[in-house]
């Protein structure tokens, strides 16, 4: 059974694990180019910054700009990476659907602070549709790694896959759910935790805490198997459809974002047209997000683990 982040390993927030493997890959591909929208020190993009001053782009509180900018730069054979908070940047929708997507620019959008875990800066600054948004874009790639490990290998992947990006990114930091074998593949979940009781499929920030909490429903004797979300698109199709077959009392997604159009809704669409479940989906109930301490926010929307326990819990008549 997988165990959580070994002692000697601290959590990294996957915006730092991003900054450090973006700067990596600058080492070593010069196409690679980095704008942002006057948050560096937040999206940590100026570690990349520091290292090629060069081949980074302050643009400055334009994330509409920024974009189009981003989009003329892939279509002239660079590699951009376009980074800004999750809300402000996915809130040019407009840019992104017309100079983006469907322009087919290879642009990297990354989107930092995602989710009620940025905490006291409220919901203007919190990113709780992106991932609803970004999944309505046909040619668009959508990711969210679950820890450090798997945040390094997505910044690999996108120096070459040929699609548009969104990469979704946590504040808080995060434990580490995989080991040094893990290899990260597109449209795959990852099994952390097996079981045929029920099915958690987390992603980003809340992965960490399912994995707890199916520990602890395991010492109460209900098997749940825990799957990590990290592809949203592609979602892993074949890994719901075998979690349907084989878990009894159904699925559970769980993410830090609205539960209408995001992971949830993602594997509620599967559904529809593969085994039917059971689901229920945890995360921010169709609300608006609100200023708090980032674990007193996860324990108010159930998504820490003692939250998902409980849930999980009631779900599988326990």
């Amino acid at each position: 059974m997988k165990t959580m982040t070994p002692d000697n390993v601290k959590p990294v927030a996957s915006r730092k694990a991003f900054g450090d493997a973006l700067k990596l890959l600058g080492d070593k591909d010069p196409k690679v180019v980095v704008l942002d929208a006057d948050l560096s020190k937040s999206t940590m993009s100026m570690t990349f910054a520091k290292a090629h001053p060069t081949r980074f782009f302050e643009m400055g509180i334009q994330e509409a700009n920024m974009l189009g900018t981003a989009s003329g730069l892939a279509l002239s054979g660079y590699t951009p990476f376009c980074c800004s908070f999750a809300c402000f940047i996915t809130g040019r929708f407009d840019q992104i659907k017309m100079s983006v997507a469907y322009s087919q620019a290879r642009v990297r959008i990354v989107g930092t602070h995602a989710g009620v875990g940025i905490g006291p800066d409220g919901y203007s600054q919190q990113g709780l549709e992106d991932l609803a948004l970004m999944r309505t874009l046909p040619t668009m790639l959508v990711l969210q790694p679950a820890d450090d490990i798997e945040t390094a290998q997505m910044v690999e992947l996108l120096a070459t896959d040929p699609r548009p990006a969104y990469l979704r990114l946590t504040r808080q930091d995060l434990p580490r759910v995989h080991d040094n074998a893990y290899r990260f593949v597109p449209g795959k979940f990852p099994q952390l935790v097996g079981g045929n009781d029920v099915a958690l499929l987390a992603t980003g920030g809340t992965v960490g805490f399912a994995v707890e909490a199916a520990l602890a429903l395991h010492a109460e004797g209900i098997k749940a198997r825990v799957l990590n979300a990290s592809s949203i698109k592609p979602i892993d199709v074949a890994a719901i459809d075998a979690a349907a077959r084989e878990c009894k009392a159904g699925l559970v997604t769980i993410e830090d974002h609205n539960v209408l159009g995001g992971l949830g809704g993602a594997v509620a669409e599967a559904l529809t047209s593969h085994t039917p479940a059971r689901l229920l989906r945890l995360g921010v109930q169709d609300e608006f997000g609100e200023s708090g301490d980032p674990k007193a926010l996860y324990k108010k929307h159930g998504l820490d683990a003692e939250g998902i326990t409980k849930s999980v819990r009631a779900f599988a008549g326990r």
